[in-house]
């Protein structure tokens, strides 16, 4: 498919995964994919954890599903009914967790390009994400992005080293189908927001 049908396609998968495990030439093929992304200076500061052990999987399942209890009990009663039925991950069902992890030490302290802005390190290990999602849209795989989690337990469970931080778990898999529409939309949290309200010319002008 053109890149341009990957972007509409794309979605946040979480129920649709088949159950199956991504094959490992297909999963290399779209992790190739992230590795190509752009980065400041080519510092690719990014690394992949792939997560297959079901006790590992389980156990962050189980965390995030803490995590999500908190936020439900945080919310005003009014948003706690559409909340509800939004389910936040696939983490077992998907079989496969990718950890995108960011070292922003990697090539050394001048990396070209990052000198006056040093968050565009971050940025590329993003770009390295949104690679990956293409890919693996392109490929018929789903990506679903978890969120819930306090950034000390994924560390502590990955094994992380102080300077490296994790960026995104990402639940990897197979699906029966791509959702039309956004889960957020359909379940009515929020709507998209149209493009003519993003775009300016010339001058930023404040439309919220």
């Amino acid at each position: 498919m053109s890149v341009y049908d990957a972007i509409r396609l794309r979605r946040d998968v979480r129920v649709e995964f088949t159950g199956e495990v991504v094959p490992d030439d297909t999963l290399l093929r779209i992790l190739e994919a992230a590795h190509r992304a752009p980065s400041v200076g080519n510092s690719m500061p990014w690394d992949f954890v792939v997560v297959r052990e079901t006790a590992m999987l389980r156990e962050f399942a189980d965390h995030v599903a803490d995590k999500r209890r908190e936020f439900h009990d945080s919310l005003p009663s009014d948003r706690t009914g559409t909340f509800n039925p939004i389910k936040i991950e696939g983490i077992v069902e998907s079989g496969t967790g990718i950890v995108v992890t960011h070292n922003q030490s990697r090539g050394g302290t001048h990396i070209l390009g990052r000198a006056t802005v040093p968050e565009t390190g971050i940025y590329s290990t993003i770009l390295a994400i949104q690679n990956l999602w293409l890919a693996a849209t392109a490929e018929g795989v789903g990506v679903g992005w978890v969120s819930f989690y306090d950034t000390p337990v994924l560390t502590d469970l990955l094994n992380l080293p102080p300077h490296v931080k994790p960026v995104a778990w990402l639940c990897v898999g197979p699906v029966t189908e791509f959702q039309t529409v956004p889960d957020l939309e359909r379940f009515g949290w929020r709507d998209r927001r149209p493009l003519t309200a993003a775009v300016h010319w010339d001058r930023f002008t404040d439309r919220d």
